[in-house]
């Protein structure tokens, strides 16, 4: 039967082995990893996001509203979903679509629209989607008529593949129900700033090779399709699995995981379309590639990494070393006056603190970490005020470094989110006191004295375990404090820090945090000060391997 198995939207962006497990009759009882409390607490924060949403929407959008109960059984939210579109009821709130047995698919989206001779989809998500620039198609809130949309000379869109192809799922539902509009497939988006819907046009050829998000989702779509059907009737599984980025978070990774080091699979050294193509030729497992002679002729064309570096990384996997050598000498830009840094965010939200570790020759500022923190709940003005603080504290000490005639140098582990952050706030708070312009951050960012030690692991290091911070400064003796330390615990803790779900601050939380982040920046000082002395003595060298 054609209909024995029904895809929602999120199988097109899934693994193709997890859906082959959430279909496969013989998992049914499987030990699978616990619910992660940080995707946990984003899905429940979207759901306020939505809810908000909705409320303001139609207090402020003239027309016949429906709104379909959540908590409803699915075949009821069903019904009433359809007897709205029937009716032509001008907006649908969180529509449960009828099922489209033939083409396998089940689902809703949180708003359709009445336009023209049909309806179109849109979506409320917790993230940005747009960027300043220009060129987006937008409607102002509350207005959601795409009719009304033109091109916006303030925005830009942001890229959100996911976004479309949800999209996508809506119409071909809405399509096959018989409620679509007939002579256009757009499809609209309201982000976290909730002021615009930005519109998308689902047949434009906006993805690569001139594809558009349709043919995208068609293509993902059928081939999902085909692995649940053939998990559900015990055929032959369609996915292997391959460990892969979406394995940290995956309920199904004991599984996969066990699996995996049974067979001593190549992915767990090497991912992606790399581990793919050594599967093809024959080198299906960690110990037929570690035994290949990194000096000879690769098997495969390498797209993550090198041949070399993949030997390399087989045989420290095999030895059981998190790292090794690269390079013989390892290096490190070190100067007399140095400082560490992270910066905490929430989300999109903001930054709410900015940690520093100063140390190295007396420039009269006081050595040690601080912190420059706002408790307010983001999003908030006075973040400006601790990024404020922050910046003219940084640029002391480089102003007293400089006259004193020594040099300076600045660190992170991974600059993207520091730098993110950097130029976000000097754009969102341009003009405030002490905010720094963008052109001052980027002459920052850009300059020597900012050093991201991750790029100096990355180049010098090979790690099998990953390189994240909490993975590689273990390696140089440094432990955290704190034994849950981690980025998703420290969302928790921040909720709770700022009484964000209507209780009371918690002042514990806040001190944990402050914990936590001081541990960041002497991590960050621990692994370079081994970096500059011990690495290069007790790292084995990959020649050496």
């Amino acid at each position: 039967m054609a209909g024995e198995v029904l895809l929602d939207a999120g199988v097109v962006t899934r693994c193709r082995r997890r859906v082959h497990l959430d279909h496969d009759p013989t998992m049914r009882g499987a030990q699978l990893a616990p619910p992660d409390p940080a995707a946990e607490q984003r899905i429940a924060d979207a759901r306020e996001h939505r809810a908000r949403i909705a409320e303001w929407l139609r207090a402020e959008t003239p027309g016949s509203w429906a709104v379909i109960p959540g908590e409803l059984p699915a075949a009821e939210r069903e019904r009433l979903t359809r007897a709205a579109l029937d009716d032509g009821v001008a907006y649908i709130w969180n529509g449960l679509l009828p099922v489209d047995v033939d083409g396998g698919r089940r689902g809703g989206v949180q708003l359709l629209v009445r336009a023209s001779d049909g309806y179109v989809p849109v979506l409320v998500v917790r993230h940005r989607i747009t960027d300043p620039g220009e060129g987006a198609w937008t409607t102002v809130l509350p207005q959601v008529d795409p009719d009304r949309a033109a091109v916006d000379t303030r925005r830009k869109v942001r890229s959100h593949p996911r976004d479309q192809l949800r999209l996508a799922h809506a119409r071909r539902l809405l399509e096959a129900a018989g409620y679509a509009e007939s002579d256009r497939t757009i499809g609209g988006v309201v982000g976290l700033d909730a002021d615009v819907v930005v519109w998308h046009d689902l047949s434009a050829s906006t993805w690569p090779g001139g594809r558009n998000a349709l043919q995208e989702y068609d293509e993902r779509f059928a081939d999902r399709l085909a692995v649940a059907r053939a998990a559900a009737r015990r055929g032959e599984a369609l996915a292997k699995p391959s460990r892969i980025l979406e394995c940290k978070r995956c309920p199904w990774w004991p599984v996969c995981e066990s699996e995996l080091v049974r067979d001593r699979d190549v992915s767990l050294v090497v991912r992606g379309e790399d581990a793919v193509e050594l599967r093809n030729v024959g080198m299906s497992t960690v110990d037929k590639l570690a035994a290949l002679d990194p000096e000879g002729e690769s098997p495969i064309q390498w797209t993550g990494t090198t041949f070399a570096d993949a030997v390399a990384l087989a045989r420290a996997w095999l030895a059981d070393l998190t790292v090794v050598r690269r390079v013989e000498t390892v290096r490190v830009p070190r100067a007399d006056v140095e400082v560490d840094i992270d910066m905490e965010s929430f989300g999109d939200l903001g930054a709410y603190l900015w940690g520093c570790l100063l140390s190295g020759a007396d420039i009269g500022i006081e050595p040690g970490y601080r912190a420059f923190v706002t408790w307010d709940p983001l999003p908030t003005d006075d973040e400006a005020r601790s990024f404020a603080r922050f910046w003219t504290w940084l640029s002391e000490v480089r102003a007293k470094t400089e006259a004193a005639g020594l040099t300076f140098r600045a660190y992170c582990y991974n600059a993207l989110a520091e730098n993110r952050w950097l130029y976000a706030s000097a754009e969102r708070f341009a003009g405030m006191d002490g905010i720094p312009t963008r052109q001052q951050v980027r002459r920052f960012v850009e300059s020597d004295e900012w050093v991201d030690l991750f790029r100096s692991v990355s180049d010098q290091f090979l790690c099998s375990r990953g390189k994240g911070l909490k993975v590689v400064a273990p390696v140089a003796g440094f432990s955290w404090r704190d034994p849950e330390a981690s980025g998703e615990a420290s969302m928790r803790w921040y909720r709770d820090a700022v009484g964000m779900d209507g209780g009371a601050p918690d002042l514990a939380q806040r001190e944990r945090l402050l914990r936590y982040n001081e541990d960041d920046v002497r991590a960050t000082y621990a692994l370079r000060a081994w970096m500059s002395d011990e690495a290069m003595h007790a790292v084995p060298f990959m020649g050496e391997l």
